[in-house]
């Protein structure tokens, strides 16, 4: 009994002793194990017997030993896991980082996608203009009817001007002039047709009894019967059509209507181009940003020189096409040779289509009222005329003022009349032509101006306002 209250107090001198040196250990891994060289603390005084008396401290680190130089912490002092944290090992697998997900679409797609959706802009852009266009397509087709008459009639104002005349005068003698003759043309057509109607009635019913002897007795071997089971066949149809025939020509009333406003429109616009299109002209410069104007501005006397040459070009082709025709179809007496005649020059304001269609208007005429020779000569005539025209009379007169690919006039021909029927045939020609010349100015402004940048030169105010001679500038300009 007399060893248990010295056994007791060992165990609590070496508790204590143990909890000294963890403050110890602790205050060494945190502030002076980063001092090179510098010494440990000892260990308190009777450690070692203490030790060898109970054997819990064996491991202890002997007094006065020196702690390494590197800051690591002891050989054989535990560290906390929350204060270290071990590399990972080298047999561990990379994971590679996700690449970018533009870098991983392939080129082509990119600029597929890129070319996409420029694409869809512009064709958006171009659906809600043509829907622009169809809302006020009256006033579109008065407006570029205006414009082909001005050019047309503008070289005559600027001759008056050039030979003293005031602009005013010059102005009203052009328009009343011109206008007066058109006029007179489509009462002389309206006159000739109304005066021979009746005499071409009944041509035309002996020209279907001749045809109807003639296929009687050709080698295609139609019955009598045949061929009135095809007339019996129209009759009914136009009586059960009565309706629609009706309509039509209510709709008919309503096209005359609209006609006769898009003339008003067309004159009134082509008094205004005539007498102001400068002032016109110079208040649309000033729609376009600074930086385009220079541009627009030389690119406006080209578009205009080039329909200007087109309008006086198409003008002499077609009055050449109605002279010709019109004397062969004299001499082969076809009723009606001068208004066919007539037919043939206004139709020629229609490219390729125009020729067709009054050619064969004339051969079914000259079909019907006289014989099958007479109506081969009129188609050799029609055909002789028409390839003089495209070979020799169109490059000649209107030479490289307008180059359009025939492609191109035939697409543009009947994109024209599918979006405005006929007036948007007669226009689409004319506006491919303009199109051409400006983008082709454009274009060489644009090359020109790079190469004066390059020089260190400084680019004109106004550059392309010279314009060849013979040609016109904006419309209304004095130009010749």
């Amino acid at each position: 009994m007399s060893r248990l209250p010295q056994w007791v107090g060992g165990l609590g001198a070496g508790l204590t002793r143990f909890a000294q040196r963890l403050d110890e250990r602790k205050a060494q891994t945190s502030g002076t194990a980063a001092a090179s060289g510098e010494a440990r603390v000892p260990t308190p005084a009777g450690a070692g017997d203490s030790s060898d008396a109970h054997g819990s401290s064996g491991s202890a680190v002997s007094s006065g030993r020196a702690e390494p130089a590197t800051g690591q912490a002891p050989v054989g002092v535990a560290v906390s896991e929350h204060e270290h944290v071990p590399p990972p090992p080298g047999y561990a697998p990379s994971v590679a980082p996700r690449p970018d997900p533009v870098a991983a679409v392939p080129w082509g797609v990119r600029v597929a996608a890129e070319v996409a959706w420029r694409l869809l802009i512009l064709a958006a852009s171009l659906w809600v203009l043509m829907r622009m266009i169809s809302a006020v397509q009256l006033v579109v087709l008065a407006f570029v009817a205006a414009l082909l008459i001005t050019a047309l009639l503008q070289p005559t104002v600027a001759l008056l001007r050039r030979h003293g005349v005031p602009r005013g005068l010059a102005t009203a003698m052009t328009f009343i002039s011109g206008f007066v003759v058109m006029g007179l043309v489509c009462w002389f057509v309206v006159w000739q047709v109304t005066e021979n109607l009746d005499d071409l009635t009944e041509n035309v019913q002996h020209g279907i009894t001749e045809l109807k002897h003639w296929l009687l007795n050709s080698p295609f071997h139609v019955t009598e019967d045949q061929i009135n089971n095809i007339a019996d066949n129209l009759s009914k149809a136009i009586g059960t059509n009565t309706k629609d025939i009706t309509s039509a020509g209510i709709e008919g009333v309503t096209v005359i209507l609209e006609v006769l406003t898009g003339i008003l429109l067309a004159m009134f616009s082509t008094l205004f181009l005539l007498y102001d299109g400068p002032k016109i002209w110079g208040w649309l410069l000033k729609l376009f940003p600074a930086a385009a104007r220079d541009g627009v501005a030389g690119a406006g006397p080209r578009a205009w020189a080039t329909l200007t040459a087109y309008v006086r070009g198409t003008v002499i082709v077609a009055l050449i096409d109605a002279i010709f025709i019109g004397i062969g179809l004299f001499f082969l007496d076809v009723p009606m040779a001068v208004p066919l005649a007539v037919f043939i020059f206004l139709f020629a304001f229609i490219p390729l289509v125009g020729a067709v269609v009054s050619g064969a208007l004339a051969v079914v005429v000259a079909l019907v009222t006289r014989d099958m020779f007479t109506a081969t000569m009129v188609l050799a005539v029609v055909l002789a005329v028409q390839q003089i025209e495209g070979h020799v009379l169109q490059p000649f007169i209107l030479g490289r003022a307008v180059r359009v690919h025939p492609l191109a006039v035939v697409l543009s021909v009947a994109a024209g009349s599918l979006i405005a029927g006929i007036g948007g045939a007669v226009v689409a020609v004319p506006l491919v032509a303009v199109t051409n010349a400006v983008v082709g100015y454009l274009r060489a402004y644009a090359r020109e101006n790079a190469l004066r940048t390059a020089a260190g030169e400084s680019s004109p105010e106004v550059p392309g306002q010279a314009v060849p001679a013979g040609s016109a500038g904006p419309p209304g300009e004095g130009r010749g």
